[in-house]
């Protein structure tokens, strides 16, 4: 809103996407069609389609849909890699802003891994940021480099007046290339899972009362990745005290600080990865290697 200038979302029930692949899947936000009951495709061409859905991930803002093009499909546009990517490369948005069909703005890439705060509670990392103008209706429309490939889908503006301030961000492509293909396979994104039970609100509290950052493991679930690491829970002491176990306070290197920190950081690696998490267990801090787990 324009006194606290929070990041807008596109407004939903309008927005862009593009053709994932030969089959008829087309890729854009969560946003755009979270809390539909039906959804409309227009191609390029003018052709409607009805979508499905066939798969979406809150924490990442994308959502597969599919449309039966049969042997008239739309090329699917080419992929590009984000991790490359420098400060003032050059880069063109497509989009629908304001219902303006087919709109393509330039700019360039004026920042690399960004965060933003998501709706599921987690951090969205990695984010592109870009001058390009970005306006409602543009939501879930390719991000592209200057060889027309896709490095991005744009999600999110910064804009006290909710339209383009030129300050937009993208979901990087090597996120889109790694969470697409899951939803396409299985309907939704199984994310890495150390197999702890957490509480974002419970842990901010701990924090502040204990005067102490990190992850509080507040369970360890029986069986799971974590059981088989070592890692301890808190419990209540007979006196009805509160005992902490073990605080999670960083991961490959990398600072944690609360719940959204943990997760977004686990969603860099894959289920079946050996992670090294930094653990402060009573006075000492410790090195636990863990093995990711399907998470639920």
């Amino acid at each position: 809103d324009f006194w606290t200038r929070n990041v807008f979302s596109v407004p939903r029930g309008t927005g862009s996407g593009f053709v994932w692949d030969g089959a008829g899947h087309v890729v854009t936000n969560f946003h755009v069609i979270q809390g539909a009951s039906e959804a409309t495709v227009r191609l390029a061409d003018g052709r409607d389609y009805k979508a499905g859905l066939v798969g979406v991930s809150p924490a990442h803002d994308i959502a597969v849909l599919r449309i039966g093009v049969g042997f008239k499909s739309p090329p699917p546009v080419p992929l590009g890699t984000s991790q490359d990517l420098q400060v003032g490369q050059k880069v063109f948005a497509i989009g629908n802003p304001f219902g303006l069909d087919w709109t393509l703005t330039t700019g360039i890439v004026s920042a690399l891994d960004r965060s933003l705060a998501g709706d599921s509670g987690t951090n969205i990392d990695h984010l592109i940021q870009t001058d390009a103008a970005i306006n409602p209706g543009n939501s879930g429309g390719p991000l592209l480099d200057s060889a027309g490939r896709l490095i991005g889908i744009t999600t999110a503006i910064f804009s006290p007046s909710g339209a383009s301030a030129g300050i937009g961000f993208a979901v990087p492509v090597d996120t889109v290339n790694r969470v697409v293909p899951q939803l396409i396979s299985e309907g939704r994104y199984i994310r890495p899972a150390l197999g702890i039970d957490t509480d974002d609100r419970l842990n901010r509290r701990l924090v502040e009362v204990l005067q102490t950052e990190g992850v509080f493991v507040l369970r360890v679930q029986p069986a799971s990745a974590a059981e088989q690491a070592g890692l301890r829970s808190a419990r209540m002491a007979p006196n009805g005290t509160f005992v902490a176990g073990d605080v999670i306070v960083g991961l490959e290197g990398s600072k944690i600080a609360g719940v959204g920190d943990l997760l977004s950081r686990l969603d860099d690696f894959e289920v079946g990865d050996t992670v090294h998490l930094k653990v402060r267990r009573g006075g000492s801090t410790i090195d636990v290697p863990v093995t990711l787990q399907p998470g639920t």
